[in-house]
C-alpha cells in the first residue's frame, strides 16, 4: 500500500493534479478522475492501475470528442486517431462502446450523411460513393443499405456534377468540352454512356445559352 502525501492542481493545467505517493511524484490525474481521493489515504497497485486506466480513457475521450468537432467520422477512423495518439487497445474499445451508447458514433447515420453531402455538394457516381465509404471502414452491409435508402438518380448526379464545371469549357470547340468535360465525369465514378449523354446535354445547354446571350444583345442594340 503507498499513502497519498499530496495532491496537487498543475499550473499549466488546471483541470488536471499531480499525485504524491510516500513523499514522491507519482503521477498526474484528470480532476474528475481524482475527485474521490485525499491526502493520507492508502492505495494498492490495483487501485493505482484502474485509476491510470480511467485517466487514459478520459484523456482518449476528450481527444476523440474535440477530434469529432472537425467532422463525423467512421468507427474506423476513429480507432487510427486513437491508435496514431498510442492509446491501449482496451482504452479504444472502450472509447468506441461509450460513443454508440451516447449516439455520437454511427456508422449508419455517418454513411448516409456522407452519401446525402457528397450528392448535394459534389456529385459523383455510387460506385465511387461505395469507394469512399469502403476507404472509411463502413462494412458492407451498412453502406449498401445507406446506398440502397438514398435512392440515388446517376444521370441526374452526372448532369448536375457536369453543370458545376461546363461553364469552364463554354470556349473550347466540341472535341476538346467533350474530353476535358468527359475527363472529368470519369474521375467522379460515372459510366462510359453516362459521360456520353450527359456532354451531349450539356453541350446543347451551351449552345442554347449562347444563342440567348446572342439575342439579348441584338435586341440591346
Amino acid at each position: 500500500m503507498k499513502k497519498i502525501t499530496a495532491i496537487q492542481a498543475q499550473k499549466r493545467n488546471r483541470r488536471r493534479v499531480n499525485i504524491e505517493l510516500d513523499g514522491e511524484y507519482a503521477f498526474s490525474l484528470d480532476r474528475l478522475t481524482a475527485a474521490w481521493l485525499s491526502v493520507d489515504q492508502q492505495l494498492s497497485e490495483d487501485d493505482i492501475t484502474r485509476l491510470l486506466d480511467k485517466d487514459e480513457r478520459e484523456i482518449a475521450y476528450a481527444r476523440v470528442l474535440r477530434y469529432l468537432g472537425f467532422r463525423a467520422r467512421s468507427a474506423q477512423e476513429l480507432d487510427r486517431f486513437m491508435q496514431q495518439k498510442g492509446f491501449a487497445d482496451g482504452t479504444r474499445e472502450n472509447i468506441l462502446t461509450r460513443l454508440r451508447e451516447e449516439k455520437l458514433l454511427d456508422d449508419g447515420q455517418f454513411s448516409a450523411d456522407w452519401i446525402e453531402n457528397r450528392s448535394t455538394f459534389r456529385p459523383r457516381s455510387a460506385s465511387l460513393l461505395r469507394r469512399e465509404l469502403r476507404q472509411k471502414g463502413i462494412h458492407e452491409d451498412t453502406l449498401e443499405q445507406a446506398l440502397t435508402a438514398a435512392n440515388l438518380d446517376e444521370d441526374a448526379l452526372a448532369l448536375n456534377a457536369g453543370r458545376r464545371v461546363a461553364s469552364r469549357y463554354a470556349g473550347l470547340d466540341w472535341e476538346q468540352f467533350r474530353k476535358k468535360l468527359g475527363d472529368f465525369l470519369l474521375r467522379r465514378g460515372f459510366s462510359f454512356d453516362q459521360i456520353q449523354i450527359t456532354t451531349r446535354l450539356l453541350w446543347a445547354e451551351i449552345g442554347s445559352d449562347k444563342q440567348a446571350h446572342h439575342l439579348m444583345e441584338k435586341r440591346s442594340n
